[in-house]
């Protein structure tokens, strides 16, 4: 079983509480299922970056699998690790796709809890999932310590060929923040610069983009892995819902973080 270590700190540890977090979080905005193929979806604690995150949660089509691709914060574990523990949250426990998981491990991608154990850019991603959907849909956790482009893209071509093989509705979020601590109109100014790449759905362009800015987005090898599954889906551009920084809760616009919403249509 893996427990949460982030519940009181980046969301409520109370049931009731983190569902009228959560419920806060979507506001007015409209909740329906669209024909997407993936996903960006941010992970700070909910009141900085849930109500981003909240407008691709709401076009979330219903899945038999959420694969949820985040980067590793810990430097514990394999390179790239699944998880095949069941998951607890405080709105109950949620089975990994152990099928899809074997079908996955080997070559680059090994089966290791360990990875898993502290990080938090997975774990805040599940109970916005509870919350939307109330089928019994599991989830495969890959945490990437390894980021590299062609890491992204072998990672990204495995998922797409075990969805193939897979008779199942599989759906990948990437779970990435933007620009770290940087006053926020360079944190704007350059997430604008790399979400145009992820629109584009190119994944070259976005790590020469990276480079040239020595952007801090942490995610940036599970957004590439996943635009790399999305367009073997049929994804052809990519559609930015809602961005934000957490100056707009601090109202300290010196130092920010960079959150986006970005669905794959």
């Amino acid at each position: 079983m893996r427990n949460p270590t982030v519940a009181g700190q980046f969301y409520a540890l109370d049931p009731s509480g983190l569902e009228k977090e959560i419920s806060r979080c979507f506001g007015d905005i409209d909740i329906s299922q669209q024909n997407i193929h993936g996903a960006v979806i941010p992970h700070a604690g909910y009141m900085f970056s849930g109500p981003v995150a909240a407008y691709a949660f709401a076009q979330l089509p219903e899945a038999d699998t959420y694969i949820i691709l985040g980067p590793n914060h810990t430097g514990l574990g394999s390179a790239v690790a699944i998880s095949q523990d069941t998951w607890s949250t405080p709105l109950g426990n949620v089975e990994t796709d152990k099928e899809l998981g074997k079908s996955l491990a080997g070559s680059i991608l090994d089966v290791d809890e360990m990875a898993h154990m502290y990080e938090h850019s997975i774990e805040v991603q599940i109970p916005f999932l509870q919350y939307r959907f109330s089928h019994g849909f599991k989830v495969l956790p890959i945490c990437m310590g390894l980021q590299d482009e062609e890491t992204a893209l072998e990672v990204g071509n495995q998922i797409s060929s075990a969805i193939t093989e897979s008779n199942k509705k599989i759906f990948v979020i990437a779970s990435s923040d933007l620009t770290h601590f940087e006053p926020e109109n360079v944190a704007n100014d350059t997430d604008k610069y790399l979400i145009e790449s992820i629109e584009n759905m190119d994944v070259h362009e976005f790590y020469r983009r990276i480079s040239e800015r020595s952007a801090t987005a942490c995610g940036y090898g599970p957004i590439s892995a996943m635009l790399t599954v999305a367009k073997s889906l049929g994804g052809r551009t990519g559609k930015l819902l809602k961005y934000g920084t957490s100056a707009d809760v601090t109202g300290d616009s010196s130092s920010v973080v960079g959150y986006a919403a970005v669905v794959i249509e």
